[in-house]
């Protein structure tokens, strides 16, 4: 018998298998995201594991970075962080194979999973089956979750505090629930883990907040000067985002000022 396929080949979004799949994936269609030139095309975790693999990293002794190999859909990567007080991975990816689980489980399993936004939300349920722990998703996005499963928490306001000192913010901008995990440990200030809510270039010299990254569509003026405003209460001076160039290990708050001073600058002018 064959498997159903339930998982969309461009954002990799895992749909529920005992539901009829939509036509085309409500993610990416929608403006923030995009479709592969061939359209919608599916597949499935069974499929997955017999051609992906899944690279871990070391990127210091408290923070692993884990990410698909080859690439896969959006090729984010997902942080395992190591904490005294229980282990948090934050974001997902579509791929969850045994060594992966085995590990995990060698550094102490998991406490939690925590999200940036919905384009990571993935195969969540699988992970959180595995490592038996709550997902953590703001309110805010509670309608971008097409598989929701009994693990999930829909977590409310603009900060929920975890353990040892490190919370999640709501920020918004990319999405309403678009949000970052500041770990107080990893850096002097602090550091934000951001997936898509803040964005750091290539150069590393600026850091961008946009409604839509890959279809260069800005934020509305006040909902930027919102954003602006919630991450300068922040304390942080490290940030690592949603792909594995995206380092800024030193003076991030800095760069952050420096690059919205410039867009709302641009702003008034026109």
């Amino acid at each position: 018998m064959e498997l159903i396929k339930n998982t969309c080949c461009t954002c990799g979004t895992q749909f529920a298998a005992n539901k009829p799949i939509p036509e085309l994936c409500p993610i990416c269609s929608d403006d923030r995201q995009y479709f592969l030139d061939e359209g919608q095309t599916w597949t499935n975790t069974t499929e997955l594991l017999k051609t992906h693999q899944i690279n871990i990293r070391e990127l210091n002794p408290s923070l692993f970075e884990l990410q698909i190999t080859p690439q896969f859909a959006l090729g984010q990567r997902a942080l395992l962080l190591l904490s005294p007080g229980g282990n948090i991975l934050w974001d997902c990816l579509p791929v969850l194979n045994q060594e992966t689980i085995d590990f995990i489980r060698s550094k102490g399993g998991l406490k939690a999973i925590a999200f940036s936004h919905p384009h990571f939300y993935s195969n969540v349920n699988q992970w959180a089956a595995a490592f038996d722990c709550p997902v953590y998703i703001h309110e805010h996005d509670e309608q971008w979750v097409f598989n929701s499963g009994q693990n999930i928490r829909f977590w409310t306001g603009e900060s929920k505090p975890l353990w040892d000192g490190i919370t999640i913010e709501n920020i918004g901008g990319h999405f309403p629930g678009s949000s970052l995990l500041r770990v107080p440990t990893l850096s002097a200030h602090g550091s934000l883990f951001t997936g898509d809510t803040l964005y750091v270039s290539k150069n590393k010299k600026n850091i961008a907040v946009m409604y839509s990254y890959p279809n260069y569509i800005p934020l509305q003026a006040d909902e930027q000067t919102r954003v602006i405003n919630r991450v300068k209460r922040i304390d942080f001076n490290a940030i690592y985002g949603g792909f594995e160039w995206q380092n800024l290990l030193e003076d991030a708050k800095n760069i952050f000022t420096a690059s919205v001073a410039r867009y709302q600058q641009a702003v008034e002018v026109i």
